[in-house]
C-alpha cells in the first residue's frame, strides 16, 4: 500500500479480527519525492484503534529509514541486505568517511585509466592554480 485511504480501509476491514500486518511501502513513497515519515505516523494513528494490527515499514532505501521507523514507533521494518551492510557506518566519523570517499573516487578513476586531454592553455591554467609557474 502507498496511500492513507488504503490504510484506513484495511484497518477498518481488520477490526476485531486476527492479529494482522499492514505493509506500507515507505521506500516507494520516498521514491516519489515525498517524505514517508508523516504518512507513516498518520498510518499508525489510523491503526491505533485496532490493537491487533501492526504497521510494516516496507521497502526502505537507506539506513536512516531504520531510525525513522523506530522514532515514530513503527512495529516492523523490512530491511534489505544492502541496507544492513551499512550498519557499520552508524556513528562513523564524518571526516574519516569523507577521506575514504575521496580515496574511493581517486582509486576508481585510476582503475579506469581515464586521462584528461588538456589544451596548452588549460595546462598553463592548472599550473598557475597549483602554484607551479
Amino acid at each position: 500500500m502507498l496511500a492513507l485511504d488504503q490504510v484506513r480501509h484495511i484497518a477498518q476491514a481488520l477490526k476485531g479480527g486476527a492479529p494482522s500486518y499492514i505493509s506500507v511501502f515507505a521506500g516507494r513513497i520516498a521514491d516519489t519525492g515525498r517524505d514517508p515519515v508523516p504518512l507513516m505516523k498518520t498510518a499508525l494513528e489510523l491503526m491505533a484503534p485496532e490493537p491487533n494490527t501492526q504497521l510494516v515499514w516496507a521497502s526502505p532505501r537507506e539506513l536512516l529509514n531504520i531510525f525513522q521507523a523506530d522514532e515514530i514507533g513503527c512495529h516492523i521494518i523490512t530491511v534489505t541486505s544492502d541496507v544492513l551492510k551499512k550498519v557499520s557506518l552508524i556513528g562513523k566519523d564524518l571526516h574519516e568517511f569523507s577521506l575514504e570517499t575521496v580515496r574511493m573516487f581517486h582509486d576508481d578513476a585510476a582503475r579506469s585509466r581515464y586521462a584528461l586531454e588538456l589544451t596548452p592553455e588549460e595546462r598553463l591554467m592548472c599550473g598557475a592554480l597549483s602554484g607551479d609557474h
